[in-house]
């Protein structure tokens, strides 16, 4: 299971794109209003995201990204987590600083003085539960090998890569340098694939990075369809098993697929009420499988417990947590 050699510090540190989520709620007109496709994500600029920004009343705004929300749901099972992400030093730089630790995570890479602005989500989400997304990606791509605490890597019991950042090359080669420091030192190293569309752009740098890096891959099926060029989710998981030593393909309202020991197990979807805005869920459920396997947890009982951090995410609105997860999971195991 986890290497537990050299006594890490850490349960998990992750690198990702540091993004402030600002969400609110609206109908289906305003969206229409702006032309927007509802339960799309599209990505826009600074002037676009400035004018969007003054739009929203009713903000609710929390640190963001993938990884970090993931990072936030260790932490807030009890976990050590560790995020590396870049923001510039502006409001909102300091709105993603100040939450995130908040919520028991350790962010420690230094804000960008010059530069974008500090990347921001805006997330509309309508009664159907649906999100729909407009991201300003700023500050957040431009990390780079030197923004990485290599003490911080080899302290974490897992690294978790986020496959957002696969688009720049500064941020590839932060990947690279992380995870080879990560193998350096016997620890774990996980990738989310993110996006079909980021896979697409870049198939056979992702093959190669799984190939040669990565133990732990989460996917959606869309996305490691993309992976291997299919369009049989069987063929895909075929492909998978000779690549990682464990993965995790959520299927949607159907739960998810494990893939551990060349097996394939099913994992059924928690059902906790209503749902009410999916942002997040498969970054709760990421942050409760990756917190169960550094536990020393078998892989089945670590995507049952990310099951039922998604189950409960979607229920309320945004991607943090108003309930203690951690007896909620203990009831539910």
């Amino acid at each position: 299971m986890i290497n537990k050699t050299n006594n890490p510090s850490l349960d998990i540190v992750g690198i990702g794109n540091a993004i402030v989520d600002v969400l609110t709620t609206t109908d289906d007109s305003f969206l229409e209003k702006l032309s927007f496709n509802k339960g799309s994500m599209t990505l826009i600029g600074e002037s676009k995201a400035e004018e969007l920004y003054k739009m929203i009343p009713n903000r609710v705004q929390k640190s963001g990204g993938s990884v970090a929300n993931s990072l936030a749901c260790v932490a807030q099972l009890g976990g050590k987590a560790a995020f590396i992400g870049r923001v510039r030093n502006d409001k909102l730089g300091e709105i993603f600083t100040e939450e995130i630790s908040t919520t028991g995570t350790s962010f420690k890479t230094p804000a960008s003085s010059v530069g974008p602005s500090t990347a921001r989500c805006l997330i509309f989400v309508t009664p159907d539960a649906q999100r729909t997304m407009c991201t300003y990606l700023g500050a957040s791509v431009l990390l780079e090998p030197e923004d990485i605490d290599l003490s911080v890597v080899s302290e974490a019991k897992i690294l978790y890569l986020e496959g957002y950042l696969w688009d720049t090359p500064a941020a590839k080669n932060a990947f690279i340098k992380a995870a080879e420091i990560a193998k350096s030192a016997s620890r774990k190293v996980a990738l989310s694939l993110s996006d079909s569309f980021c896979v697409k752009r870049h198939r056979e740098s992702f093959i190669k990075l799984v190939d040669d890096h990565i133990d732990i891959l989460f996917a959606n099926e869309d996305e490691i369809k993309t992976l291997y060029n299919t369009s049989s989710l069987k063929i895909a998981i075929k492909k998978l098993k000779k690549k990682c030593d464990i993965a995790a393909i959520t299927i949607g309202e159907k739960g998810s697929i494990l893939i551990s020991n060349d097996k394939e197990i099913n994992i059924d979807p928690l059902i906790l009420g209503e749902a009410i805005d999916t942002t997040g869920a498969g970054d709760l459920y990421a942050g409760g499988f990756l917190k169960g396997l550094a536990d020393g947890l078998e892989p089945e009982i670590s995507a049952k417990i990310g099951s039922i951090c998604a189950g409960h995410i979607v229920t309320q609105l945004g991607s943090r947590s108003n309930t203690d997860l951690l007896n909620l999971i203990n009831s539910h195991l």
